[in-house]
């Protein structure tokens, strides 16, 4: 993933919510009631990202892919997944051999 993709899909959607919340204050209902402007600007700014940003956010979520690839390929693991198996070891060496294993995955 590349940190400019990450930022400018940050930054979009940051004003996809500021914009919208800087307009509705302008208006005087909005200036008595500021929380209800911030929850109409968040619902604004989440129909503009859905329709506006998807390849920016299509980058962001590629670029998240091929690491994660990248990290299967070479034979890393992050630490959640050792953990687990480590734990699974020490299940499987305390349970007697005649129960029989209930995998809860």
């Amino acid at each position: 993933m590349r940190a400019r993709s990450a930022l400018v899909y940050t930054v979009l959607r940051l004003l996809a919510f500021l914009v919208p919340l800087g307009i509705l204050l302008l208006f005087p209902v909005f200036q008595e009631l500021p929380w209800l402007a911030a929850i109409f600007a968040a619902l604004i700014g989440f129909s503009l990202s859905l329709l506006f940003l998807r390849r920016p956010l299509d980058k962001v979520t590629g670029g998240l892919a091929e690491r994660r690839a990248q990290r299967t390929a070479t034979g890393r693991r992050s630490g959640a997944e050792s953990d687990a198996d480590a734990e699974d070891a020490v299940v499987d060496a305390a349970r007697p051999d005649d129960e029989p294993r209930a995998d809860l995955r």
